[in-house]
């Protein structure tokens, strides 16, 4: 395993974010000095919900400059030796203007800053820029510029390009489904799968297309904070290179759902195959919910991608811990335990 960098001046965009504020913990705790951007929260917390003790600025990645003067962003250029750029939306319900303006003029904006103070840049994708392929996916694999499952996962792959276009020193990390912590199962906030989640859980969506053999690749929050921290670590030999942040065991969606439906209370869904599944057939509500929620993951259901990560665990020497239906219940537990999930 390569030695770490020494201490750096880093600046994380999307701080206040779900990965964002787990990364400055780590880079915190690895004797970087750690500047976090952010926008619509002004406080950076770790996943445990506790505020993480860094030098914060207030930018928009949408804006030219982030929205700041000449001056400001010379400073913030000249401040910096790394840039990783975490901020991004990740909703699967934006217009093509809204991926656009975040998930790629956001990282042109970002690479700009960089450039400016000859930064390194980490770059924060998913590894769903695969798009809508089977089997084995390789870190060094072609980028694709089609087959797409949706606008997010388009925008990502568009980001990734400009970055792989710059002259900077970059690398990509690329995490799978982000999920709770490995051994607690917490995670600080409950959007995008975990909506999907509850609405199966509860019944109110009771039907879901789902191929025979698909899989989930769920990868704790955790995993894929430290992963970051370890490529942070070691810029130098990550230059050039794209590093899956994943788990690399392949959950099929039958135990996904079969371990919803293990807890007595919690209804197990009825996987339809994709030719036989129409929405308009569903009873009113659950047609509006599956419409509003869990029809944008519905495309998560039909896939069977394996990701590789050897590149990321010959450079950091991490693996990602078992993430089986063991793993699995500590998360519906931990969404039990806090409310976000009934109990009885």
């Amino acid at each position: 395993m390569a030695p770490t960098s020494p201490s750096m001046r880093i600046l994380v965009t999307g701080a206040a974010g779900l990965v964002g504020g787990e990364v400055c913990v780590g880079l915190l705790e690895a004797g970087h000095s750690v500047t976090g951007l952010v926008h619509k929260s002004p406080t950076v917390r770790a996943n445990d919900g506790r505020a993480v003790p860094v030098d914060t600025l207030a930018g928009d990645v949408s804006q030219p400059r982030f929205g700041w003067s000449e001056a400001h962003f010379a400073e913030g250029a000249a401040a910096h030796d790394l840039l990783i750029h975490c901020a991004a939306t990740v909703r699967f319900d934006l217009s093509e203007a809204d991926y656009e303006a975040v998930n790629v003029r956001g990282v042109a904006h970002a690479l700009a800053l960089a450039e400016a103070g000859g930064m390194g840049f980490l770059h924060v994708s998913t590894a769903y820029v695969c798009g809508a392929r089977d089997g084995v996916i390789g870190e060094d694999d072609t980028l694709p510029l089609e087959g797409f499952a949706n606008g997010y996962e388009a925008s990502k792959a568009a980001g990734e390009r400009l970055v792989r276009d710059s002259d900077l020193d970059w690398a990509i990390a690329r995490p799978s489904i982000v999920v709770g912590e490995h051994e607690s199962g917490r995670i600080r906030q409950f959007d995008t799968t975990y909506a999907a989640f509850k609405l199966i859980a509860e019944g109110r969506v009771r039907h879901m297309p789902a191929r025979e053999g698909a899989t989930l690749d769920f990868v704790p929050i955790d995993h894929v904070a430290g992963g970051i921290v370890a490529l942070a670590g070691r810029m130098k030999e990550a230059a050039g290179g794209t590093f899956h942040l994943v788990s690399g065991q392949p959950l099929p969606v039958a135990d996904f759902t079969g371990a919803i439906g293990a807890y007595p209370h919690f209804h197990e869904p009825e996987l339809v195959a994709p030719e036989a599944f129409d929405p308009a057939t569903l009873p009113a509500l659950e047609r509006r919910l599956f419409r509003r929620v869990a029809g944008l993951y519905a495309s998560y259901f039909q896939r069977d991608p394996h990701f590789t990560d050897e590149a990321f665990r010959a450079l950091t020497g991490l693996s990602c811990p078992p993430t089986g239906q063991a793993y699995i219940r500590r998360l519906i537990d931990h969404c039990i335990e806090v409310g976000f999930l009934p109990a009885d």
